[in-house]
């Protein structure tokens, strides 16, 4: 993500903190809310016009600068061996999933069979991989950038698929529920921008989980979100295709003079 999209996204949450929606920053900059949706799902701002906003809203830009700052230094991803530690230990698994969700040490205890000093054996050792600090009584902190991602195809992404079966055991007709399964053809282009789109959704996915933190745990009940697209046909699809041929060399055709 480039510096100007982190700013865009800073930007966001510095308004929904002060409680600003983009109706009324759109009056306040002369703008229509459309326009105003439309350039924060962009994220692209000139200068002049992130100068105007953060005028318009009190928001002062060495705020912006100073989350930026504590952004970079968050951790985006794991090594491949700190996420084999997290998936082999099923209780530290636990924990990291837990932290993950920003659920605190309490509520951790109440809603899994660990005890206060299995629990803070388990902090410590996300402590000393960096995902989380251990801050003084028992209080944490998570240290992951809400790009953060598990490692394509890594040990957590595949401890996820072994357990696909039991995601997808369900009608997905309740509310709050969604599925849907898509088949077209598209151009490269075309699949970039979608791809695009679907990060987009990614990040309002995150921002929403950050926005809901400060509500108890019980009121907050786990969701997972899959997005997914690649180039792909069912295998009874496959078998039905014809072999690609080669392509044949032309023939020059030789013009007597």
């Amino acid at each position: 993500m480039s510096r100007a999209q982190s700013i865009a996204d800073l930007l966001k949450h510095a308004l929904r903190a002060r409680g600003i929606t983009y109706a009324q920053l759109a009056g306040r900059i002369g703008m229509s809310e459309a326009s105003v949706k439309r350039m924060f799902s962009q994220r692209n701002f000139t200068l002049a016009r992130l100068d105007r906003i953060c005028t318009a809203t009190g928001i002062e830009f060495e705020e912006l600068a100073r989350g930026l700052n504590r952004e970079e230094r968050l951790i985006s991803r794991l090594t491949h061996e700190q996420e084999t530690e997290i998936v082999e230990d099923p209780q530290l698994f636990v924990a990291a999933i837990s932290t993950l969700n920003l659920i605190d040490f309490d509520e951790i205890l109440a809603t899994y069979e660990l005890d206060k000093p299995q629990l803070i054996g388990l902090l410590s050792r996300l402590d000393r991989i960096g995902f989380i600090e251990l801050l003084p009584n028992n209080r944490i902190k998570l240290l992951v950038a809400r790009t953060f991602s598990w490692i394509p195809n890594g040990p957590i992404m595949q401890a996820f698929k072994r357990h696909a079966a039991d995601f997808f055991a369900a009608d997905f007709g309740r509310p709050g529920e969604t599925m849907l399964l898509l088949n077209g053809r598209l151009s490269h282009g075309s699949t970039l921008a979608l791809v695009e789109r679907l990060q987009r959704v990614a990040r309002a996915f995150s921002d929403q989980h950050l926005e809901d933190a400060q509500l108890p745990a019980a009121e907050r009940p786990p969701v997972s979100l899959l997005l997914a697209t690649r180039s792909w046909q069912m295998s009874a699809m496959r078998e039905l295709l014809r072999p690609a041929r080669t392509a044949q060399p032309v023939k020059k055709i030789r013009r007597s003079r």
